[in-house]
């Protein structure tokens, strides 16, 4: 019960934006930055859904980091179309930086904007996005705004698993704190990071981050920690992502960066999977275990009630998502994948000292 009040108590301080329509007078230039490595997938449709965006002065810089596909190919037909995207071929990577950082970076010292918009290559934004961010930045007297996109499900195991990571996400962003100016905890979601120019430069931008596999996560810290403003905010309305398709890219997506968020802490670690586990698979493995055994009415009751507390919790996870409710009942598998995934990325930190990502396999000794 503590758990559920927790999570509703939790969702209370989780601001929403809603889409700005209106017209707005003195708007200031934006520049988004956007990486893309083997993106021939998604590519397409994101750099259009900018290009479509209802904002009077903006551009959009796109790093081809030595894509291996038609990802470049994609990139150079577009800028044909539309003089506001610029294209880059990535540089080679230097010593001491991570893939996505540098190509950040490369595009970072290209934009002439005042508003500085970090993203991936695969969400597809509504026309009204960029409008909606720059006036929740200058209405809220922002130095950095991050959001959270509606999240897309294709397969089973999308369905199964990234609920319950989102959901234990979710649950350990503690909205009032991010959004405090009083409190250092801080989150950034990378499919939606922007800045006040002079905000990022003050902290070194991604420079100062350079062999951050969360980069996101802690340059918003940086942020916080340097006493500048952030909000942390639900977007569904303003943009949408599929970060991955099928079991494989789930698998290997969470696990480069699972056990560096929990610091490289094996106590954290275990403990997390121990709680997961524990809240969302043994409640239904105790009421199957009653009505084997045939335990008497009070002993079901309990462990009924177990199940009634945890499916409450997941259909009402479904519903943040945008999911049928049906699915909670997914939840327990999505738990054994998400705990397996995190004793894998354990197991690569601390056995192997690396993490991989995109054909790239880093050393985080």
């Amino acid at each position: 019960m503590a758990v559920i009040v927790y999570l509703t108590v939790n969702m209370f301080y989780l601001v929403r934006l809603e889409p700005v329509l209106h017209k707005l007078d003195d708007l200031p230039m934006v520049s988004v930055c956007v990486p893309a490595r083997d993106e021939e997938r998604g590519i397409r449709a994101c750099l259009e859904s900018l290009l479509k965006q209802d904002y009077p002065g903006f551009e959009v810089i796109v790093v081809n980091d030595h894509s291996t596909d038609r990802t470049g190919e994609v990139i150079r037909e577009l800028e044909g179309k539309d003089s506001r995207l610029i294209a880059l071929d990535g540089e080679d990577l230097p010593q001491g930086w991570l893939g996505k950082p540098f190509a950040l970076h490369q595009a970072f010292q290209k934009a002439k904007g005042k508003i500085l918009l970090f993203t991936d290559a695969d969400p597809v934004f509504e026309p009204h996005a960029l409008r909606t961010a720059v006036f929740t930045m200058r209405e809220r007297k922002l130095d950095a705004l991050t959001l959270m996109p509606k999240a897309e499900f294709g397969s089973f195991w999308e369905r199964a698993v990234q609920p319950t990571i989102f959901g234990f996400i979710g649950s350990l962003t503690r909205f009032r704190k991010v959004n405090s100016l009083h409190h250092k905890t801080a989150m950034g979601f990378g499919a939606f990071l922007m800045f006040k120019r002079s905000a990022y430069e003050a902290i070194g931008g991604h420079e100062g981050g350079k062999a951050d596999v969360l980069e996101d996560v802690l340059i918003a810290k940086r942020l916080k920690n340097a006493g500048l403003k952030l909000l942390a905010a639900d977007a569904k309305r303003l943009f949408s992502i599929r970060m991955y398709y099928g079991f494989r890219e789930i698998w290997v997506g969470w696990r480069k960066n699972m056990f560096l968020a929990m610091k490289r802490s094996i106590f954290r670690a275990l403990y997390y999977v121990f709680m997961v586990l524990a809240f969302v698979l043994t409640p239904y493995l105790i009421l199957g275990w009653n009505l084997v055994a045939g335990a008497g009415l009070i002993w079901l009751g309990f462990s009924l009630l177990g199940v009634i507390m945890v499916s409450a919790a997941t259909i009402k996870t479904c519903d943040e998502l945008g999911l049928g409710r049906i699915n909670a009942c997914l939840f327990p598998i999505g738990a054994v994948v998400m705990a397996a995934i995190m004793i894998n990325s354990m197991i690569q930190v601390l056995v192997f000292s690396r993490t991989e990502w995109r054909g790239r396999i880093y050393s985080v000794e």
